[in-house]
């Protein structure tokens, strides 16, 4: 995939409010496994620190079972923190306890799932969604200005006729549609960030470029920012401006997203990048993968890289590495980086 360059931050207005929409700090979610009297822990996220500006889009990539989802519903409030701090616009989400709160959070920072067969209710027409989420999350709108709102974000997603999209149900959609209405019914509601899980992993190749490019014109035509959560190196770089790479529960690398594929510094993002297949090279050397899988569960100290990591040292078994600058904006957390 190739595109011009982000827009990223530029063309924020004067009215937003100065400093990060949403940010974490020391994120972390534990797990009890294995019954009620069991001692073992997962560590799903641990100690992760990220940032969300305004007009933004952040991606966050990783393998399965890196964390990526948990993150994700952390900032969404579908868990609770096991220790660490989210602020929404400077205030913290901890602090936010009285429903209505909740609700106006709920409605700012929603989130599209990754299964767009599974989202939309299969028992009701397309607008039954969108109209719950406008009842729930916007009460002041009359039936008729509901209907408009639910014509107009159907038709900002690039669904039209938009009327008759709205009539129909579900099964009659293809998987594309179904999520331009996950990323409706999330508009609908007025949002700033949109958490977005893994939202094209699901769909056939020739249609996911359509969805990234809806993400892209809802941060240039409605101002809203992006934490787009991929396995997919390649759709990451088309669309977004920073880059956070995640491995067995932490943040390893992080910077803008040109810089960071054009010259990765920990040796999983070097790993990830030699596994995306491109015609035009051929057979070369590259870092080549150990297999084996990291230890989640009550884990060892140290990195938990090292045992697939072709540059280990003896710090590596002992010493977990802490996210530093490498350069302006560009971290990474390795003992040997540089």
């Amino acid at each position: 995939m190739s595109a011009e360059p982000p827009a990223g931050g530029e063309g924020v207005s004067s009215q937003e409010r100065p400093g990060p929409l949403l940010e974490a700090t020391g994120l972390t979610k534990h797990f009890k496994v294995g019954g009620n009297l069991a001692r073992k822990t997962l560590h799903a996220v641990d100690d992760v620190d990220l940032v969300i500006n305004p007009r933004e889009i952040v991606a966050l990539v990783g393998e399965s079972g890196s964390g990526k989802s948990t993150v994700a519903r952390l900032l969404a409030r579908v868990y609770m923190p096991t220790r660490g701090e989210i602020r929404y616009r400077g205030q913290s989400l901890a602090s936010m306890r009285s429903r209505r709160q909740s609700m106006r959070y709920r409605s700012d920072v929603p989130m599209v799932f990754q299964d767009p067969f599974s989202s939309l209710n299969p028992a009701y027409p397309v607008s039954h969604g969108i109209n719950r989420g406008l009842i729930l999350h916007r009460p002041e709108l009359s039936r008729p200005q509901r209907r408009a709102e639910a014509i107009r974000v159907v038709e900002t997603v690039g669904l039209r006729p938009a009327a008759h999209i709205l009539d129909r149900f579900p099964y009659e959609l293809s998987g594309g549609q179904r999520q331009r209405i996950g990323f409706a019914q999330a508009l609908a509601y007025r949002p700033t960030v949109i958490l977005a899980d893994e939202p094209v992993s699901m769909l056939d190749v020739s249609i996911r470029i359509g969805l990234l490019n809806v993400m892209a014109d809802l941060r240039e035509q409605e101002d809203v920012s992006f934490l787009y959560i991929t396995h997919d190196i390649a759709s990451a770089r088309y669309v977004s401006d920073r880059l956070l790479v995640m491995y067995a529960g932490h943040i390893v690398e992080s910077g803008p997203t040109e810089e960071v594929l054009a010259a990765p510094k920990h040796p999983y993002t070097q790993l990830l990048l030699s596994a995306v297949p491109d015609p035009r090279a051929g057979i070369a050397d590259g870092p080549i993968d150990k297999g084996e899988p990291p230890r989640v569960v009550d884990p060892l100290p140290g990195c938990r890289f090292r045992r697939r990591c072709p540059l280990a040292i003896d710090a590596c078994s002992t010493v977990s590495p802490a996210l530093r600058e490498l350069s302006p904006g560009h971290s990474a957390a390795c003992h040997v980086a540089r």
